[in-house]
């Protein structure tokens, strides 16, 4: 999204922050003895430079020195990326018969590590080695991925912002479903109304009606809404690249008492996965307390269905799926900025699922939803 047709009532990140974020990557890289950090086309690349671009066979990236930022481009690439929003800084070009390694190696300099992007594609790391040597290439991602889990206040002001828009195309969605409704009209509705709200339309959407609310991801094919059918709901977008992710689950009409019990044992397990979350909690102690709810209720233990088959949430930001994990065996503590879905869901094999997705953001204070969850089986 351009900048320069912003239109929204929260402020897009700024090259001063970005700048930050930089100033923050190199002090832990001088503290880790790293010479260089060659950024791929991936968030991270968004994350630290402003610069968007979607990866190919052909390498574009950014290496980070000491004192330099220096984009890697192919030459015939280097026109459209003067053109894109990104913090200034050198570009490097390479043509189609040259080795884009043997540019990183350059400006890596002739000894010290060079960190990886974790999120760098395998082809580019086997070339390296190459240029390299396998000794001289260390991860990059516990570094990186620590300085992205600490989310700043723009950080989650645009987060809080992307769920609000989320959760009233939630509540439109629940106004107009009838019977006989397919759930790819309900996806396509969606879509415009988060092109309507700013964004660039859903960034996912999964719709899912009686039986395939059981499947966590939902089920294959289309399917029309029966009046008695449960409805689950799993959809966000992006605002400057920051996601939105809400999940609901309800039926129409009252009445079903197995759906409402089920409905009220999710609540109370999400409930307690926000009570849990405290700072300096493990992470997996967050998804531990659903679990226990849910053995109190008879489901479980661990996996086992009737219960929750995945893990109870997973960190966001400019990844849908991003550090924090809440699942067991993570022992990171939480901190102030970290932002993490809850959404500890409840599988009944073939009859229904019931999944719940808010987000919550660690202030110096404790938890913080970023929007009110759910307060009926039958609501949004």
């Amino acid at each position: 999204m351009s900048h320069s047709a912003w239109s929204h009532p929260v402020a897009a990140i700024t090259h001063e922050e970005r700048q930050g974020r930089l100033s923050r990557l190199r002090e832990r890289m001088q503290a880790q003895g790293i010479a260089a950090t060659l950024l791929g086309p991936t968030e991270s690349l968004r994350y630290f430079t402003g610069l968007v671009w979607h990866p190919s066979e052909r390498l574009l990236g950014a290496v980070v020195t000491e004192d330099k930022l220096t984009y890697i481009v192919p030459g015939f690439e280097r026109s459209r990326v003067e053109t894109l929003p990104r913090l200034p800084g050198d570009i490097a070009v390479w043509e189609e018969e040259e080795s884009p390694s043997a540019l990183v190696a350059k400006l890596a300099g002739p000894s010290g590590k060079l960190a990886l992007d974790d999120a760098l594609p395998l082809v580019f790391y086997h070339a390296l080695t190459e240029q390299m040597g396998a000794a001289r290439l260390v991860d990059g991602g516990p570094m990186i991925r620590a300085l992205r889990a600490i989310k700043s206040p723009a950080e989650i002001s645009l987060i809080r912002y992307a769920m609000g828009l989320t959760l009233d195309i939630h509540r439109k969605v629940r106004d107009t479903l009838t019977p006989g409704t397919a759930a790819s009209d309900v996806v396509r509705f969606i879509d415009q109304q988060h092109r309507g709200a700013g964004a660039a339309g859903s960034s996912f959407c999964i719709v899912s009606f009686g039986v395939a609310t059981s499947l966590p991801h939902g089920a294959d094919g289309e399917q029309i809404l029966q009046a008695d059918d449960v409805i689950l709901v799993d959809t966000g977008c992006r605002i400057d690249g920051y996601h939105s992710d809400l999940t609901r689950t309800y039926m129409l009409d009252g009445g079903n008492s197995e759906f409402e019990r089920a409905w009220a044992i999710e609540r109370e397990g999400q409930q307690a996965v926000f009570e849990a979350a405290k700072l300096g909690a493990p992470c997996e102690s967050l998804d531990a307390a659903a679990r226990n709810t849910f053995a109190r209720h008879g489901l479980g233990p661990v996996y086992r269905l009737p219960g929750l088959p995945h893990r109870a949430g997973h960190g966001l930001g400019l990844e849908i799926h991003e550090a924090p994990y809440i699942v067991r065996g993570n022992t990171m503590p939480l901190a102030p900025g970290m932002c993490f879905s809850n959404e500890p869901m409840v599988v009944f094999p073939d009859t229904f699922g019931v999944r719940l997705e808010d987000h919550i953001y660690m202030g110096e204070d404790g938890p913080h939803w970023f929007t009110t969850p759910a307060s009926s089986p039958y609501a949004v």
